[in-house]
């Protein structure tokens, strides 16, 4: 019946979409769910609070609503503690009427390295499976070997695939090349030319040359994608209106502008009453505006100072997105005040690279590695595996020459790869079956655990458990917080570095000298911290010790030339050595994320691995010592 009814809604589309191509009507995407609060609210925007206004949103006749992808899936598992696929199957459900579409980034999917082929292929059959309509794929780098088996999935599913070129200035950009590159991914089949603006950085007068000049060279429809960041976007999507743009992507009010999209409803009244009249309904679109104002509210913690206007993207041409995420990146490290120098760092790291568009990965793999320059006091002194892979080519060829000096740092005298560089990865998915084998439940989360494998395994297990908790919509002030003894038991939340931990008293041991010990759950794994001078205030039988490990507390400081440290707070995703292993001096001995980039951790002599720390999982600070390598 609902297979019915689906068929039947296409058949309306379809239907109307004939008559509206007779009107000349412009077709509205809008971005609420997706890239509306992924730009101004760190992609924290929770399920429950999507379904408030789903019902609404699905009466308005969009062309489509964009509700999947990009950062969402990372930041369900990472922060929401959400299953992503589980989102989109509640708003297929509560939006039968409304295609819905999903951005993806090619043979990245929505992760930061290349899939093989049967993950990319499982992930879009099974996205096409659970709700989605439209797949706007990209690649960042414009290389269109990237796209092939996404686009030819996602057309086997029989679904729209918009083919998206990421629009950037650069002296190797230009709009003729810009053209070329659509006509090839229409000769690829897709349906939709889609002109991804990620940066705010198309002007009005190059608005209407591109879409003026991709109405006579391609036959099907172009849709237009940008942000407000530099304040330009309202009047470029006016320009390409007047050129002949089909589409357009716009965010409902409340979640607009700065670094989102323009607004939908300002959007609708300019063009209300023109040949190109949308059709949309002002009233409607008011009182979902007034909806999502009342939600945004609840997420003030994660509004940001970048978020809005500034016109110093047309300088930079670093996307507003990006912008607060190297806020972040900043905050965790301590050094926000850096921000002027990293901003000034990004172009020359741009420029080494051979002019990428800044557009995830790319954007987090020069974001990252700028700020790395800048921090360390040396340029390309800590490099990260994304920038290492960059430079090796196997993300792809990049649009213009690289530094040849800047790779050499990264790889040596390796000589860089030319082929497609997924032809170069086995088929892993039935290998990725076999090792989350009694943890995943379906083919989802095979998937989930191919994407992000250190986080789905720690959702897995809270899952399991039970445990499963967002963090806090509001951040409790230390002044407010209660003495963690005051309570028995008591739970609450810490963040350090950015990364919210669950702490519990789980119990207390016997005093001893003095001292007692406490049992504090952090994440579910239990750590023992000696107290002074403390009477009984928890009792000894409300916890038991379920797993012992290093504390971080007890980690020694780095004090000989054989301690291996991280360059940067984070998280722990792989140790390549065991205790009694010989290494060389610059191997790679574990490596640590941080700022969503694996950055490998190298031993700084050669010897015996004499003492290892910590372990997969743990979060760890640059002022710890992680593992001893002692000479032989």
């Amino acid at each position: 019946m609902a297979t019915a009814r689906r068929k039947n809604n296409n058949n309306k589309r379809a239907n109307s979409r004939k008559n509206n191509r007779k009107n000349n009507r412009v077709f509205v995407t809008d971005t609420v769910l997706r890239d509306a609060h992924q730009s101004l609210l760190a992609t924290r925007m929770r399920t429950e609070d999507m379904l408030q206004i789903a019902s609404l949103l699905d009466r308005v006749g969009y062309w489509s609503l964009e509700v999947w992808g990009g950062a969402t899936f990372d930041s369900c598992l990472r922060f929401l503690k959400e299953d992503p696929w589980e989102r989109l199957r509640s708003l297929r459900k509560a939006i039968p009427n409304t295609r819905l579409q999903m951005l993806l980034r090619g043979q990245n999917l929505v992760g930061y390295r290349h899939y093989a082929d049967d993950v990319v292929e499982k992930f879009v059959e099974r996205s096409a499976k659970n709700g989605i309509d439209v797949f706007r794929v990209f690649d960042a780098l414009n290389d269109l070997r990237n796209l092939e088996t996404a686009i030819k999935t996602a057309k086997r599913m029989k679904k729209i695939v918009e083919g998206a070129i990421c629009y950037t200035t650069s002296p190797v950009h230009t709009n003729d090349g810009f053209v070329e590159l659509a006509k090839k991914l229409e000769n690829m089949g897709v349906d939709v030319i889609c002109i991804k603006d990620m940066a705010g950085l198309l002007t009005p007068k190059d608005a209407f040359d591109l879409v003026s000049k991709l109405k006579k060279k391609v036959k099907v429809p172009v849709h237009l994608h940008s942000h407000d960041s530099s304040g330009l976007a309202s009047m470029s999507y006016l320009k390409a209106v007047e050129a002949g743009v089909d589409i357009i992507d716009t965010a409902i009010s409340a979640l607009a502008s700065g670094t989102s999209q323009p607004p939908t409803e300002s959007l609708v009244a300019a063009l209300k009453g023109t040949p190109r009249d949308t059709g949309l309904d002002l009233e409607l679109l008011t009182e979902i505006a007034e909806r999502v104002r009342e939600i945004r509210r609840k997420y003030r913690r994660f509004e940001s100072e970048y978020t809005g206007i500034n016109a110093r993207t047309l300088v930079t041409q670093i996307p507003g997105g990006m912008i607060s995420n190297l806020a972040q990146q900043l905050k965790e490290q301590d050094s926000l005040d850096r921000m002027n120098e990293v901003l000034e760092e990004v172009p020359r790291v741009r420029k080494e690279m051979g002019w990428p568009p800044l557009v995830t990965p790319t954007s987090q793999i020069v974001g990252t590695q700028a700020t790395l320059n800048v921090l360390t006091g040396e340029r390309y002194k800590v490099i990260t595996t994304e920038t290492r892979n960059y430079f090796k080519g196997l993300y792809g060829t990049p649009p213009g020459k690289v530094d040849p000096k800047a790779r050499k740092k990264a790889i040596g005298s390796e000589k860089p790869i030319t082929c497609r560089p997924a032809d170069l990865l086995e088929p892993e998915l039935d290998k990725l079956a076999r090792e989350v084998d009694g943890k995943a439940r379906s083919i989802e989360d095979v998937l989930t655990y191919a994407l992000f494998p250190v986080v789905a395994l720690e959702f897995f297990e809270q899952r399991e458990k039970g445990t499963l908790e967002p963090e806090p919509l509001e951040e409790v002030k230390e002044e407010e917080r209660p003495h963690p003894l005051h309570l028995a038991p008591s739970e609450f939340n810490i963040t350090v570095h950015g990364e919210t931990y669950r702490v519990k008293i789980a119990g207390a041991g016997h005093k001893s000298e003095g001292k007692r010990p406490f049992f504090l759950k952090i994440d579910d794994r239990l750590e023992e911290v000696l107290v002074e001078s403390i009477t009984e205030v928890i009792p000894s039988t409300a916890g038991v010790i379920e797993e012992e490990s290093t504390p971080q507390s007890v980690r020694p400081k780095p004090t000989k030339e054989g301690d291996v440290t991280t360059p940067v707070p984070g998280k722990v995703t792989s140790i390549k050595v065991r205790e009694g292993d010989r290494v060389e001096e610059g191997d790679t001995v574990l490596v640590v994320e941080a700022m969503k980039m694996e950055n490998e951790v190298h031993t700084p002599i050669t010897g015996v691995v004499k003492k290892i720390y910590i372990k997969v999982g743990d979060s760890v600070n640059p002022d710890e010592t992680l593992m001893e390598i002692e000479k032989e």
